[in-house]
């Protein structure tokens, strides 16, 4: 009981103590923590609680231990009352109703915000997921990954595209929270844009030419949302939807110097070789030697040996080549007449621009973006307008030359595409439009053209017609073609017509490339797919003879053609090329006008009919004239006017035309 009453008398001291303290305000002010720490004795909470007291009687102790009680019972501490919650922070409540806006944005129309529908799926898993936190909101304001992300997003023109595509609103602390909500919207939907654009590009490829096929592989819009959201460096998780080409980068510098300079490029000076002179004197043809050959293989550039005098069937096909391109009469002979024409042929102009150099970079950048991001180790460029044509091998350039291309209106076509083989002695299908619009209307002319020139003609029971010529030294394909499936029929291949390699602008294909060193073309490539069979020039060029052979590759090499009317040289300087088919301006033209709005959204184009097989009436061309009494190929052809066949009818739909023109199916 002595214990408890020493407590009591502690406890009334202490709180008298307080109560005349906190009494005397008007002579001084109110004390502080540590003064009335000071004046009252604390317990020390070092100490171990007081025992439990079972029974109130107390037991009978010694005098001397009665003290050392006392003591202990006054340094306990006193009971703990358990403190009230904390209240939570205002950045913490106004995030949480942020959230629950994006509930209700998310689970309602997100129309106003995501037009595509594979955003606004992307945007609901990726929400879903996280319990509708924002991304770009952190404590009630844009946190760190929205001011990265919004000034990336500022400066778009930098990678070629336009930043005005990619509007943000400013998250502003302080802001309702309908503000902060639509804002995280609208930096989500500028994010989710410039990821696709800078992917697959912002002008769809068939908006451009049906002479383009790509295989687009666009971005998943809730894989660029998680990655933005485990990422620290916003900016440059956007960069990286960016084409990775080692071109498209040395653009991007280049873009950024025009800009800087107002447009205005330095000139590079081209190392472009003298025309060679060919001496007057007499009438040289094949089997002859002459000095006057070594000049002439120099002029007109004819693969070989350069020193060799002697005219042969190379020396006289590039002359007859020469002669059909100048207008003079075709012989393959060496007269004085086409040595004037070669001498006096004027100066062909200079592979300039065809428009603002800024703009033919930006359309340069925008076509890489069409383009697979590994283009494959090893693989093949062709630059159309620059008429050539690169192996790389582990990022190096391994190989390069010269490549003539389709004419205008037979453009090469854009395409990426797997070289899967090479055929020495190829025999030459000719592609169906050529049979329509060329050989047909000539053998309407001159029944004996396919013949003179060694095609053969034939037509299946279907009515298919098919011309193709075989093997040699004069097949339009060469001794040798490279073969990369695609729907355009458009193959790589040798050529009989070598002087168009020695003109600087060399679009006179209908649509193939042309190799000015095919034999070499082909060690190289064989080097790669097959280092070990030891291939070289010298042994293709044995292989030659009346047969096909195939060599396969055990590993498909990637083709790429592309069109770079603006590049970055190996010496670093930007390079502008002629618009040959007018591709640029066509997309200068998508992207300036009112038609940008939906430009990335791709367009239906009319199948290409260039592969289709020309149909005709069954049994026109050959077959068994007592069981057939119907009208043939060449009755038809060639003035028998009533026996014009009746067209041949599937569904309604005609697939011949009346006389004097043939239709494709």
């Amino acid at each position: 009981m002595k214990t408890l009453r020493f407590d009591r008398l502690l406890a009334s001291t202490a709180l008298g103590l307080a109560l005349v303290l906190s009494s005397h305000a008007a002579q001084a002010q109110t004390p502080t923590a540590k003064e009335v720490e000071s004046a009252v004795p604390m317990p020390d909470t070092t100490l171990p609680p007081p025992p439990i007291v079972k029974d109130l009687e107390p037991k009978a102790e010694p005098a001397a231990e009665a003290p050392k009680q006392a003591e202990a019972h006054a340094a306990a501490p006193a009971p703990v009352t358990a403190a009230a919650p904390a209240a939570a922070p205002a950045s913490t409540v106004a995030d949480s109703a942020v959230s629950d806006r994006l509930r209700e944005l998310v689970s309602g129309k997100l129309d106003r915000s995501f037009s595509r529908k594979a955003d606004r799926e992307g945007v609901e898993q990726f929400y879903k997921a996280r319990n509708f936190a924002p991304l770009w909101v952190s404590n009630g304001a844009g946190n760190d990954r929205a001011k990265a992300a919004v000034a990336y997003l500022g400066k778009a023109e930098e990678v070629g595209l336009e930043s005005a595509d990619y509007a943000t609103s400013e998250i502003k602390a302080g802001a309702s929270t309908e503000a902060l909500a639509d804002a995280e919207m609208k930096l989500t939907a500028a994010a989710l844009t410039f990821a696709r654009h800078a992917q697959i590009g912002r002008v769809h490829y068939t908006r451009v030419s049906a002479d383009m096929q790509f295989d687009l592989k666009t971005v998943d819009p809730a894989s660029v949302l998680n990655k933005l959201a485990d990422s620290a460096d916003a900016a440059k998780t956007l960069d990286s939807y960016n084409p990775p080409m080692p071109e498209f980068k040395a653009l991007r510098e280049k873009l950024a110097e025009v800009r800087k300079s107002g447009g205005v490029v330095a000139k590079a000076e081209e190392a472009k070789p003298a025309v060679v002179h060919v001496e007057e004197g007499k009438m040289l043809k094949p089997g002859m030697k002459d000095e006057r050959v070594v000049a002439l293989r120099k002029r007109l550039d004819i693969a070989g040996d350069k020193t060799n005098e002697n005219y042969d069937n190379d020396v006289r096909q590039a002359v007859r080549g020469f002669q059909k391109t100048a207008g003079i009469n075709a012989d393959g002979n060496l007269g004085n007449n086409t040595v004037k024409a070669m001498n006096g042929e004027k100066k062909e102009a200079a592979r300039g621009p065809s428009g603002d150099p800024t703009d033919i970079i930006l359309v340069n950048m925008e076509r890489w973006r069409w383009y697979q991001r590994d283009l494959g180790n090893p693989h093949v460029v062709v630059n159309i307008p620059d008429y050539t044509l690169t192996l790389f091998n582990d990022g190096k350039q391994y190989w390069k030359t010269k490549v003539v291309t389709g004419k205008p209106g037979k453009n090469t076509p854009l395409i990426s595409a797997e070289m899967k083989f090479i055929t020495v002695n190829p025999t030459w299908n000719v592609p169906p439009s050529i049979i329509e619009k060329e050989y047909l209307p000539a053998l309407r002319e001159d029944p004996q053209a396919l013949e003179r020139i060694g095609l053969k003609l034939r037509q299946d029971p279907d009515g298919t017609v098919h011309v193709s010529q075989p093997p040699g030294a004069a097949n339009a394909l060469g001794r040798i073609r490279f073969n990369f499936p695609n729907k355009f029929l458009v193959y790589q291949h040798d050529t009989p017509d070598k002087h168009l390699f020695a003109k600087e602008e060399r679009a006179f294909s209908h649509g193939c490339m042309r190799v000015q060193n095919p034999l070499l073309y082909g060690e190289k490539l064989l080097s790669l797919a097959l280092p070990q069979e030891n291939y070289t020039a010298a042994r293709l060029e044995k292989m030659f003879g009346g047969s096909e052979i195939n060599i396969n590759f055990p590993k498909n090499i990637w083709v790429h053609l592309t069109y770079q009317t603006a590049f970055v040289d190996d010496e670093g300087k930007l390079q502008l090329r002629k618009d040959v088919y007018g591709w640029d301006q066509r997309m200068i033209q998508i992207i300036k006008g009112s038609e940008r709005k939906v430009a990335d959204i791709g367009v239906e184009r009319a199948p290409n009919s260039s592969s289709k097989p020309v149909k005709m009436q069954p049994g026109m061309y050959g077959g068994d004239t007592a069981r057939n009494s119907g009208p043939n190929f060449f009755d038809f052809l060639f003035g028998n006017a009533q026996a014009a066949p009746q067209p041949v009818r599937n569904g309604g739909r005609n697939h011949y035309a009346p006389p004097g023109r043939i239709s494709q199916r």
